[in-house]
């Protein structure tokens, strides 16, 4: 069982900032005592609140995530969390680089093993649905599975 977890992608502005927001607003309906965070494995979006987009996906879905701001993963998060989730095999990969612990990569639960692909590469906002979609069902198959 979990207590604890940490979703992961490259700039923390739009995958892994949703799978943090689904991930609370899930834990908290269902009354779970889950801690969870979010990081980038880049620098690039350090102290940015996450994108327009994925910050509208998630309100027309009922969850928040206007006031995450964007960190880039540290060593002791893998010490601190229970549980690491890459959101893709290249943020799997550099997680793995740095010495991560109890790593994951989300589309193992859900999606066989899939990418979860970056919304800036579909054309306009559907990307952001289909990206929304995709992390909801697999955070929430992670949390009943690691959980409950």
């Amino acid at each position: 069982m979990i207590r604890s977890v940490i979703f992961v992608c490259l700039g923390n502005i739009c995958r892994s900032p949703l799978a943090d927001g689904i991930a609370n607003k899930y834990s908290l309906d269902k009354g779970l005592n889950l801690v969870v965070d979010s990081a980038g494995t880049g620098d690039w979006h350090v102290g940015e609140n996450p994108c327009e987009n994925s910050i509208k996906v998630a309100h027309k879905n009922g969850v928040d995530i206007s006031n995450l701001v964007s960190r880039q993963v540290k060593k002791t998060d893998f010490e601190k969390y229970d549980l690491v989730v890459a959101l893709d095999d290249k943020n799997l990969s550099d997680l793995n680089a740095l010495g991560a612990k109890n790593l994951v990569k989300l589309g193992d639960y859900g999606y066989d093993g899939a990418d979860v692909p970056d919304p800036y590469f579909f054309n306009g906002f559907e990307g952001f649905d289909k990206v929304y979609d995709m992390i909801q069902t697999c955070v929430i198959n992670l949390i009943d599975e690691n959980i409950k």
